[in-house]
């Protein structure tokens, strides 16, 4: 539960925040423990909107959560307590209220003597991925929690690059491509109702061509409110049944791994996460089943998911998991699989799955390059074909009428 308060702090500032308690009296509780004298406290109210969102957490991302755990590793590193280094941490989330309610909840657990993985399991703003509390967990029992802070860093870090790459590589075309639609819709309904309203006072027989444009043009003006609502209706709904149908997702998933070179680029995609996040996990000290099943938690194709979640069943048996991939029924990529097997047999799975993600995250870039160089000219001749078309259209009438 969150409570908003007001008050003092210990220096005798003014306060107005929020708290996450589980009661009113444990959220008194803990105002006291951080001296703050509270005049007004209540339960955070929710709108409608908010009641009707099932009052979510809060997502992070890949960014936010790196310079996060970079900061909490450099503290420690300096050999400032886990406590104060996450208060030191919210200084920077003044005007971040998400990441600010985020780290009072954690430093409030903190000071009640939890560890950090349980202040992170415990907290209900923020949504962790499992497999980076599943790090924590394990390093803090280690002892290597600093170093583990600075290489999940990194990772999230590497994600935050990799996405804003694919993005703004897509930025382009995107563009071209939605010019080029507002520009051939004007055209066709604006334009050629304009142009086929003048033909119509003439008679004579319009080219098969200029009737098929204009019968698409006067359908188009007429409905086009209809099919931007209908689009936009469908998109909601195909979002929404694949989050919650699993089957669906799972057939739709597979449609998309049998693309001509698309179903590389995703399967690529998906191992190199796997392989870096199973590296990382490793490292960290956590069993190799546990890494398995929890590297197969981040992918986003539930194909590939439960190829590795149905493995890890296989390890835990004493299988290798080389070997219960191979036996999966699904065919992954031979180099990774062939990886796998060299890792096993010389002990060194934890380089041999990091090698493999920089591997396949520079084959992505590569093939997405090519694509892209490919897809900008391809979109030109596309979009200038179809306004040649609609322009060749309407020009037949005109010159018919001037040979006659």
């Amino acid at each position: 539960m969150i409570f908003k308060y007001s008050g003092l702090d210990a220096l005798g500032n003014r306060v107005n925040s929020k708290i996450e308690a589980l009661d009113m009296e444990d959220a008194k509780r803990r105002l006291k423990s951080q001296n703050i004298i509270y005049k007004k406290i209540k339960e955070d109210s929710f709108t409608f909107l908010s009641k009707f969102t099932f009052k979510k957490r809060h997502k992070i991302s890949s960014g936010e959560l790196s310079i996060f755990s970079r900061d909490i590793s450099i503290y420690l590193k300096s050999g400032i307590s886990l406590v104060d280094a996450v208060s030191l941490s919210s200084n920077q989330y003044a005007k971040n209220k998400k990441m600010l309610l985020f780290l009072r909840s954690i430093k409030t657990s903190l000071d009640e003597g939890k560890n950090f993985y349980f202040a992170l399991e415990n907290q209900n703003v923020i949504i962790l991925p499992n497999f980076y509390k599943q790090s924590i967990k394990v390093s803090e029992d280690s002892g290597i929690l600093t170093e583990i802070l600075l290489e999940l860093s990194r990772f999230l870090k590497e994600q935050e690059r990799l996405e804003k790459q694919v993005q703004n590589a897509f930025a382009y075309p995107l563009f071209i491509l939605v010019v080029s639609c507002f520009m051939v819709g004007f055209m066709v309904t604006y334009i050629v109702p304009k142009i086929s309203s003048i033909f119509e006072q003439m008679d004579q027989e319009l080219p098969k061509i200029t009737q098929i444009v204009i019968a698409f043009g006067n359908w188009m003006s007429n409905n086009w409110l209809f099919l931007a609502a209908g689009a936009f209706l469908f998109v909601l709904a195909f979002r929404f049944v694949l989050k919650t149908s699993s089957k669906i997702k799972y057939r739709f998933d597979m449609l998309m791994l049998k693309l001509p070179f698309f179903g590389k680029i995703i399967q690529s995609s998906e191992l190199g996460r796997f392989t870096y996040v199973a590296s990382v996990l490793i490292r960290s000290g956590v069993p190799f089943v546990k890494t398995v099943r929890l590297g197969s938690g981040i992918l986003k194709n539930s194909v590939i998911a439960d190829v590795f979640e149905k493995a890890s069943l296989k390890v835990v048996e004493g299988s290798r998991l080389s070997a219960a991939l191979l036996k999966s029924g699904f065919e992954l990529d031979n180099s990774f699989v062939q990886a796998i097997t060299l890792g096993e047999e010389t002990s060194e799975v934890s380089m041999v799955l990091q090698n493999m993600s920089e591997l396949y995250f520079e084959e992505n870039r590569d093939k997405i390059a090519l694509f892209l160089s490919l897809l900008e000219p391809a979109l030109m001749l596309i979009v200038g074909g179809v306004i040649g078309l609609i322009v060749t259209s309407m020009l037949l009438p005109i010159f018919s009428i001037n040979i006659s």
